[in-house]
C-alpha cells in the first residue's frame, strides 16, 4: 500500500499551513472569517485527499465503482476477455445501474449479458483492414495503418474508464484501445519516419498532460491503470519533439522532474535494508527502484485470471495481486524474471526484484534532466541530477552485475545477489550508456546466447509466459541494437536487425499482419500469455521502420517487398 508515513506527512504539512492561513485570515474581519472557515474545511479534507492522490485513486476504476456487479460479470465469464467489461462505457450513473441490477432477476448468463448490453456500450476490438494479395511494400502498409490506429481527443466525452486526452494519439491495436506508456515511444520512432511528426508532438503533449494532472504517466490511459506506471521512457520521447524552444524545453523539464519525483517518493525516510513502494534502500545506503502498484487487488482488465491465480496459491491474495500488478507495471507481463521457481506464475514475486531495465532507464532520465537543466542555464538542477545519476550508476554496477556470468542482471532482494538468469533486460545498461567499456563488451557477448538465428529472445526459459522463450518483442530488439551500436558492436546489431525484419516480413507476406510479438525460434506468430495474439501493432510498426532506416543509414539495404 501507500507509504503511510509519507502520506500522513503530506497531509499534516498542508493541514498545518491551512490552519496557519486560517488564523491569519480571521484577524481581518467577517469576510476573512468566511475564507478562514473555507480553508479549515480544506485542511480537514486534505488527509483524505492526499492519500487518494498518492495512491492514484482520485478516479475510481470500474471494479471499485460497480463492485458486486463487476465481479458477477467477470466470474460468470460473460466476455471471453476480462478487459472488455473494464472498457465498457456506462449509459447511466453507477447508482442507477447498481439499483437496476439488484432488482433484476438475472438467472442465466444470457440474462446478465442482456443486462450489460442494455446499460453499457460494450467495445469491440479494432480489426485491421484486409490487405490485398499483392501486398504493398512494408513501409507503405505501415503508413496506411497509422490512421486506423489513431484516436482523436477524448476530452469532454463520456468514455467510461478512459482518461481524457486533449490531443490525438495512437493505440497499439486489437484489445488495446487506449494509449500506452512505453509502447508509445517505440511507436513514435515509426511515426517520425512516416512523416507524422504532428502525431509525435501531439502524443508528447498528451503524456505531459498526464504528468501535470496525475503526477506520473500511468500504464495506459484508463482509470484502472492509474495506480501503476510502465518503464519510464518520457525522457526519450522528449528528444523526438519538434519544439526545441526554451519554453518547450522548460515545460518538458518540469514534467520530467515531476515524473522523477513520483518514482522517488519517500526516499528521505527510507533506511538501509528497507523498501517502500517503488524504492529500495540497499544495505550500503544506495537507492534503487523496483516495480510496484499502489493497489493490491485483482486487475480490472484481468480480474477473472487474477482471482483464479490467487485462489490456487497458499499465499495471501493481496500479496499475489501486488506482485501481479507490479509485473504489469514492468511491461514484462509475464516472465520468468518475476517467478521464484522460474516457471509457475503462482510463485510471482516482482516486488522482491530490483530490475536492471528500470534502473537503467531512470539513470537515462536523470542524465536527460541534468543535460536539459545545463542547456537552460539551471546550474543547481544540473548538479543535483548529475549526482543522482552517478550514484545510481555506481549502485547498478555494484548490485546489478553478475560477476560470474559477466552480464547485467536483476538483483534478488531475498537472496541478496544478482540473478543468474540471462534476459534481454541486460541490454538496457548499454542502451542507457551507463556501462563501462569492459562490461559493455562482456554483456554484448552474453547477449549472443539469447540470439536465435539472429533474433533476440526475451529469456532462455520456456514457461508459456509471453515474455519468455521462444518469443521476441520489437522494443527489446531496438534497445539491444541501439546499445550494441553505441559500444561499437555493429555486426551483432546488424544481425539482429536483419533477422528481425525477416521474421516480420515472413508473417506479413503470409497473412498481411503486423503482430504484437513473434516466435523467433519457429519464425512464426508469438504465443503464450493471458490473452490471444494481437495484431495492428503500434510498436512493431515503429521498430520495423526504425530498423529499416538504421540499416539504410549504415549502408545496408533490405527489400521490404513480398515476392
Amino acid at each position: 500500500m501507500v507509504n503511510s508515513r509519507e502520506s500522513s506527512g503530506i497531509s499534516t504539512r498542508f493541514a498545518r499551513q491551512a490552519r496557519g492561513a486560517a488564523k491569519t485570515l480571521s484577524c481581518d474581519g467577517r469576510r476573512s472569517k468566511v475564507a478562514a472557515i473555507f480553508v479549515l474545511v480544506i485542511a480537514v479534507a486534505l488527509p483524505t485527499l492526499a492519500h487518494a492522490n498518492a495512491a492514484g485513486w482520485a478516479l475510481r476504476p470500474p471494479a471499485e465503482i460497480f463492485g458486486p456487479l463487476y465481479a458477477d460479470v467477470q466470474e460468470r465469464h460473460i466476455f471471453s476477455d476480462s478487459k472488455t467489461f473494464a472498457d465498457a462505457t456506462p449509459r447511466a450513473s453507477a447508482e442507477t445501474i447498481l439499483r437496476a441490477w439488484k432488482h433484476a432477476h438475472l438467472a442465466t448468463d444470457d440474462d446478465l449479458r442482456n443486462f450489460v448490453d442494455r446499460w453499457f456500450d460494450v467495445p469491440e476490438n479494432q480489426t485491421p483492414p484486409a490487405v490485398s494479395s499483392s501486398r504493398p511494400p512494408l513501409t507503405e502498409h505501415i503508413s496506411k495503418l497509422w490512421p486506423l490506429l489513431t484516436r482523436e481527443s477524448t476530452t469532454g466525452k463520456n468514455q467510461g474508464s478512459a482518461l481524457p486526452l486533449s490531443k490525438s494519439f495512437v493505440v497499439p491495436g486489437g484489445r488495446f484501445r487506449e494509449m500506452y506508456y512505453w509502447d508509445s515511444y517505440f511507436t513514435m520512432l515509426g511515426l517520425q519516419l512516416s512523416h507524422r511528426q504532428d502525431l509525435v508532438d501531439a502524443m508528447i503533449a498528451d503524456f505531459g498532460e498526464l504528468i501535470d494532472r496525475y503526477g506520473h504517466v500511468p500504464n495506459g490511459t484508463r482509470t484502472y491503470y492509474l495506480s501503476r506506471f510502465q518503464p519510464p521512457v518520457f525522457y526519450l520521447m522528449t528528444a523526438l519533439s519538434d519544439d526545441q524552444s526554451d519554453a518547450g524545453r522548460r515545460r518538458r523539464l518540469r514534467e520530467m522532474r515531476a515524473e522523477h519525483a513520483f518514482w522517488m517518493q519517500g526516499e528521505a525516510a527510507l533506511g538501509p535494508g528497507h523498501s517502500a513502494r517503488r524504492l529500495v534502500r540497499l544495505p550500503g545506503g544506495e537507492l534503487l527502484n523496483r516495480y510496484w502498484d499502489d493497489r493490491a487487488e485483482p486487475r480490472d482488465e484481468s480480474w477473472r485470471e487474477d482471482t483464479a491465480l490467487a485462489k490456487g496459491t497458499h499465499r495471501a491474495p493481496n500479496a499475489v495481486y501486488r506482485d501481479i500488478r507490479a509485473a504489469a507495471e514492468s511491461g514484462w507481463d509475464f516472465s520468468s524474471r518475476w517467478l521464484s521457481d522460474g516457471g509457475s506464475l503462482a510463485t510471482i514475486r516482482t516486488t522482491h526484484v530490483v530490475p536492471v531495465d528500470l534502473n537503467s532507464l531512470l539513470y537515462g532520465m536523470e542524465r536527460a534532466i541534468e543535460q536539459t537543466c545545463r542547456s537552460l542555464g539551471v546550474g543547481a538542477c544540473a548538479l543535483e541530477y548529475q549526482v543522482r545519476a552517478e550514484k545510481r550508476r555506481i549502485a547498478i554496477e555494484r548490485y546489478l552485475w553478475n560477476n560470474q556470468g559477466a552480464f547485467y542482471a536483476d538483483y534478488d532482494l531475498d537472496r541478496h545477489a544478482p540473478s543468474a538468469r540471462k534476459t534481454a533486460a541486460m541490454a538496457f545498461p548499454i542502451f542507457a550508456g551507463l556501462a563501462s567499456e569492459n562490461r559493455a563488451q562482456t554483456t554484448a557477448s552474453a547477449l549472443v546466447s539469447l540470439i536465435a538465428d539472429g533474433r533476440l529472445l526475451s529469456t532462455e526459459q520456456v514457461t508459456g509466459q509471453q515474455w519468455d522463450a521462444p518469443n521476441g518483442w520489437a522494443p527489446l530488439q531496438w534497445v539491444a541494437v541501439v546499445g550494441l551500436r553505441a559500444y561499437q558492436r555493429p555486426a551483432e546489431a546488424q544481425r539482429i536487425e536483419t533477422a528481425w525484419l525477416m521474421t516480420v516480413m515472413h508473417e506479413y507476406c503470409i497473412s498481411g499482419r503486423m503482430l504484437e510479438k513473434y516466435d523467433v525460434k519457429g519464425h512464426s506468430p508469438g504465443g503464450g500469455g493471458e490473452y490471444p495474439l494481437q495484431d495492428g501493432f503500434g510498436w512493431t510498426n515503429g521498430v520495423s521502420l526504425a530498423v529499416l532506416e538504421d540499416l539504410k543509414r549504415h549502408g545496408m539495404t533490405f527489400d521490404d517487398t513480398c515476392h
